[in-house]
């Protein structure tokens, strides 16, 4: 027997007779497996087998979304500042002064419920890697993160674990945590979700592409050796349901070194400077086998690689393994063979391992059509020949079933309308403090006080504030601000709508910290594909998402799709997680979510209507889910993201906080607790509605007297409402209406927002 593993079992000759293929348990289907003998023109090798197998997976080839994805593309509004749109690790927008912003979020949720701290720290490292590959520095990240209900079992394992895994990697990476959401549903138990988002800056010359032009140029590995942590993650985890005993396959999930990490960002980023990188691409989902197929199906279309050069930190690892592998922190370069040495000198300085495992070959014109040619050998022995294109860009699209679910009609009629509201002040006032403290509404800093958000001194606004915001380069003030959200209830009882509403959430955030809202990334969280049910919430999905970006002028860059977030039958509520980036032209003129000055006017902008189903107050108080969600006016939602803007430059508001989760009497109180001042209000009409209405395109704004006059002029102009609600001062949180008044002492506010969280995790 040969001592070279997996020699043994390679077919040597293509034309190997039929015998049984694992396919089905790599999460092949029976029709997927026929197209690639078909392709192939035979009985594919094993390890062509395992590269088809990952690169056609639901989590790379985006087979059942690719059909409404499309969207994004045929209706994205023309803008010039994007620079480098859908199809690359990220995309890139201008933003001012020569400098470019690439920005991307995605999810890492399976592997987190596997293994909660390596499955997070990975997701994060995964995203880092995805920003520096376009050519650009990672600066920031953020996290959007649900949990099942905070008091379950087993959000007591997961969440602790994420929150470490998060904070271990981005701290030791050295990358600020500017800020992201916290939320909890029953649904989600079981179904974690951990989508993250990482910001990077570069000049425009800087931009990088995943391609391979130019044969003879020589492919390099470089970074951390390769073992058998995450074979077969991205077709595994990423496409399976979950069972009581998924978090017990540990062996599929990567573990992440942030300190190798760290390294290979400043090595990359010298290579850059020097000109030393023809392409580029990181080492993720479905590892040697993405990063050849997808260069070479970028380049020339030809690539030849000896993939016993693989560095290794487990010799026992077959080809196969090897090329499904996704061991962490490695990136792929193509390099002109004149620049090797300084290549390698670089790398050496670093103390980054780098190996030569192949170059870029020619293609012949029939080669080309058939989609090119990837040739692997093994020890002198063939184990792939077969065309890229066929792998990366070429994966089955399916047309999956999708239709509205009959108990959608019953689940919209039942409105929260029809919830008993409270019969006094004293109830009133006891339900504030309740959705106040809700775990999924109060105080996230229980999670937030274990990043750091202000590492290299960049960063202007973070957590707890509307959006973070961090300034791109020493010699401008220029900055730019992010914002992520998302809505399960909302997109449950309409996912069209709820979608919009998560983008205009979004958007408005952006905004109220004085930056102009300008793409959009996006992760979308659903159950499976296979269930026509799902598959109507998410075509609605995308077709909210891209109608709404069309509308406001801000095109999807990219982003993520994770199906398969169920356990049996019943999939989580439908999740699309919204990242918008802004830019702000002056962050010294940023503004911050909590009161500022004592005797400066509070005025709310925007129209309240009574509007509460999928609200906070329905889920605190009720636990309802039923009606249908707010309306969405996103005319409205651009003219108050222009107020926002505009009274920020011109330096006429001291504050804003947008109105969401909890509506008007969260927000209160978090302006208030945020500033450690108190606030007197006065209502017209029903205090309920006015309190706890989540209606959009609303927001909070301090003013001082003297500015008042000139803010609702500005507002006038746009057309956005506007009323005076009260005066920042005193300890207390007063709200009086024409049957009564409500009145809560900062002091009772902040013990019911900061409790929740620290007294379910145990004082972790």
């Amino acid at each position: 027997m040969s001592e070279v593993p997996g020699l043994d079992t390679v077919s040597a000759a293509l034309g190997h007779p039929d015998t049984p293929q694992p396919y089905a348990e790599l999460g092949m289907a029976d029709d997927e497996y026929a197209r690639v003998r078909e392709i192939l023109g035979r009985r594919p090798t094993a390890a062509e087998l395992a590269i088809y197998s990952v690169m056609w997976s639901e989590h790379c080839s985006y087979k059942s979304s690719k059909v409404h994805l499309r969207q994004f593309g045929e209706k994205a509004p023309e803008s010039d500042a994007l620079l480098v749109g859908m199809g690359q690790n990220a995309g890139v927008v201008d933003v001012g002064d020569g400098r470019a912003v690439t920005f991307k979020i995605e999810s890492h949720n399976h592997p987190s419920y596997v293994e909660p701290h390596q499955g997070a720290a990975t997701g994060v490292g995964g995203i880092v890697r995805d920003i520096l590959t376009m050519g650009a520095r990672p600066v920031a990240v953020m996290d959007a993160l649900r949990f099942g209900p905070a008091d379950a079992d087993d959000t007591a394992r997961v969440l602790p674990g994420v929150v470490s895994g998060i904070s271990f990697y981005g701290n030791c990476l050295g990358l600020p945590n500017i800020g992201g959401e916290l939320g909890f549903d029953a649904g989600y138990l079981d179904n974690p979700l951990v989508n993250a988002l990482c910001v990077g800056v570069m000049r425009h010359e800087d931009i990088k592409l995943a391609e391979a032009p130019g044969p003879g140029n020589k492919v390099v590995l470089f970074g951390a050796t390769t073992g058998p942590d995450g074979i077969g993650g991205a077709s595994v985890l990423a496409s399976a349901n979950f069972d009581e005993e998924s978090h017990t396959k540990r062996p599929s999930v990567q573990v992440g070194d942030p300190f190798m990490e760290k390294l290979l960002i400043e090595c990359s980023l010298e290579l850059y400077g020097k000109d030393l990188v023809v392409g580029i691409q990181d080492l993720g989902a479905a590892g040697v086998s993405c990063a050849t197929t997808e260069l070479a199906a970028g380049g020339t279309g030809g690539m030849e690689i000896q993939l016993e050069r693989v560095p290794l930190r487990d010799h026992r690892l077959t080809p196969e393994e090897i090329l499904m592998s996704e061991s962490q922190e490695r990136m792929m370069a193509i390099v002109d063979p004149g620049k090797m040495e300084s290549f390698l000198a670089v790398c050496e300085k670093w103390g980054i391992l780098a190996a030569e495992i192949g170059e870029v070959t020619d293609v012949s014109e029939e080669e080309a059509e058939r989609g090119g040619r990837l040739v692997m050998t093994w020890h002198g022995q063939t184990i792939v020949d077969m065309p890229p294109r066929t792998a990366s860009d070429e994966a089955p699209v399916h047309q999956r079933p999708y239709a509205r679910p009959e108990s959608q009609d019953t689940l919209q009629a039942d409105d929260a309308a029809k919830l008993p509201r409270p019969e006094n002040d004293g109830e009133l006032r006891e339900q504030v403090l309740r959705v106040l403290g809700a775990p999924g509404v109060g105080d996230p800093s229980w999670v937030t006080q274990q990043y750091d958000s202000y590492v290299g001194g960049d960063t202007v606004v973070s957590a707890p504030h509307d959006s973070g915001m961090i300034r791109i380069s020493d010699d401008s003030y220029r900055g730019v601000a992010l914002s992520t959200d998302g809505n399960g209830r909302h997109t449950r009882l309409d996912p069209y709508t709820g979608t919009q509403l998560a983008y205009a959430e979004a958007f408005r955030n952006v905004a109220a910290t004085g930056a102009r809202p300008l793409a959009v990334t996006n992760c979308l969280n659903f159950g499976s594909p296979e269930d026509p049910g799902v598959m109507w919430q998410f075509a609605e999905t995308t077709r909210g998402l891209a109608d709404a970006c069309r509308t406001l002028g801000t095109p999807v860059t990219g982003g993520n799709v994770s199906f398969y977030n169920q356990t049996g039958e019943s999939p989580i509520n439908p999740t699309p997680v919204v990242g918008v980036l802004g830019v702000v032209d002056d962050v010294r003129k940023r503004l911050r979510s909590g009161f500022e000055s004592d005797n400066a006017t509070v005025m709310l902008l925007g129209t309240t209507r009574p509007e509460f189903s999928g609200s906070a107050w329905a889920d605190t108080v009720h636990g309802h889910l039923g009606g249908l969600p707010p309306q969405v006016d996103l005319a409205a939602e651009a003219a108050l993201g222009e107020v926002l803007a505009e009274a920020a430059e011109q330096g006429l508001a001291a504050s804003a906080h947008d109105l969401s989760d909890g509506g008007l009497a969260v927000a209160l109180a978090e302006s208030a607790l945020r500033g450690g001042k108190g606030v007197r209000v006065n209502l017209d009409g029903d205090a309920f509605t006015a309190l706890f209405s989540e209606s959009g395109a609303r927001a909070l704004v301090e003013v001082a007297p003297e500015n008042a006059a000139s803010v609702r002029l500005l507002a006038e102009r746009h057309g956005v409402p506007v009323t005076d609600l009260g005066t920042v001062g005193g300890d207390v949180l007063a709200v009086g209406h024409p049957d009564g008044a409500v009145e809560v002492a900062l002091s009772d506010l902040r013990a019911s927002y900061e409790a929740a969280l620290p007294a379910l995790m145990g004082g972790m």
